[in-house]
């Protein structure tokens, strides 16, 4: 009561309904939050190129596929592994800048991965890139321990190993192809047998060169080796030109020979045959056969003769055939 006789107004109940009202809004504050943060930590999203791997109080429970999953929360944690993508390590260089047109390469500290030893005892600078992809989620999250640094120095090593066993022309030259697939086998083999958990998709020979303190006098042997198998090449061709000819004109004559041969064999064998009928028919008639081949043998030379004069045994009587002449002579000669 007051001095005036009214009575007093007591402020402290609506003051604890106020900090009843509080209170109740912070606790329903903090609920939403715990809500909230449940809520986001139960549910995830999973791209398309990924899977989830869930592990529970760090053991695997489970693969989970793209889309929206669930998980408990604070008990289990989500591994996000891009196994549609394809990715990849480079040797030798580094891919600097792929925001512009033209992508940027930079050497950088590359030089001991990138200088090898061929072969024959020479050096090479061989740049390479492998490309893979995850194929087993589970093996390449736990069954190694950084699997992306022990895929480096698999394949390191089997480049180093490949390259030398063959000569520095091999490396440079017709042997690239071979030289790279060579390299994917091996490092597929061994992913395998150290349960990696990638697949080798390609592995490609970027550039390979002499050392710098070496490629000049390398660009000038292999200048003259071009040039060597350019003169052989101008002389294998020169000779497929001139050889066949003088073979073909060799083998003409031989022919032409043989056939000379073959002619003057058979007309000796003719001749012989006629002169072996000759005989025959003159011992069965020598008089008759000796009397047909003097006049066969006339008919022949005296058509060839000019003037022609007959007279008898004792040279008394000169009969000219003048006529006969003139006759001949007129008359066409018949081939």
């Amino acid at each position: 009561m007051n001095n005036n006789g009214n009575e007093g107004f007591d402020v402290s109940e609506p003051l604890a309904r106020i900090g009843d009202v509080i209170s109740q809004n912070i606790k329903i504050v903090i609920v939403g939050i715990l809500v909230l943060i449940i809520a986001f930590g139960s549910f995830f999203q999973i791209e398309p190129e990924e899977v989830g791997v869930i592990t529970r109080f760090g053991k695997y429970v489970r693969t989970v596929d793209p889309g929206l999953n669930f998980k408990i929360p604070f008990a289990e944690k989500v591994y996000k592994v891009p196994v549609e993508r394809q990715q990849k390590l480079e040797f030798g260089f580094r891919t600097t800048d792929t925001s512009s047109l033209k992508t940027g390469y930079t050497k950088g500290k590359t030089k001991e991965e990138s200088l090898m030893l061929t072969g024959d005892l020479n050096l090479a600078d061989v740049e390479w890139v492998v490309q893979y992809r995850i194929d087993d989620p589970y093996n390449y999250l736990f069954k190694v321990k950084n699997p992306e640094s022990t895929l480096r120095d698999m394949s390191e090593a089997a480049m180093r190993q490949v390259v030398g066993d063959r000569t520095v022309n091999e490396v440079l030259t017709v042997g690239r192809t071979e030289v790279a697939n060579k390299v994917q086998f091996i490092v597929q083999e061994l992913s395998i047998e150290y349960s990696l958990g990638v697949k080798i998709d390609q592995v490609v020979l970027q550039d390979v060169n002499p050392p710098d303190a070496v490629k000049a006098a390398f660009n000038a042997v292999n200048q003259a080796q071009q040039e060597r198998e350019t003169l052989i090449n101008e002389a294998e061709s020169a000779y497929n030109k001139v050889i066949p000819k003088a073979k073909g004109q060799a083998l003409e004559t031989i022919q032409k020979a043989e056939g000379y041969a073959a002619e003057r064999v058979n007309n000796a064998q003719g001749e012989v045959a006629r002169f072996n009928a000759l005989y025959t028919e003159y011992v069965k008639a020598p008089e008759v056969t000796r009397t047909r081949l003097y006049l066969e043998t006339m008919n022949k030379v005296l058509p060839q003769l000019g003037n022609k004069i007959i007279t008898d045994e004792n040279g008394s009587n000169v009969l000219p055939l003048l006529q006969m002449q003139m006759q001949n002579q007129n008359t066409p000669k018949q081939n």
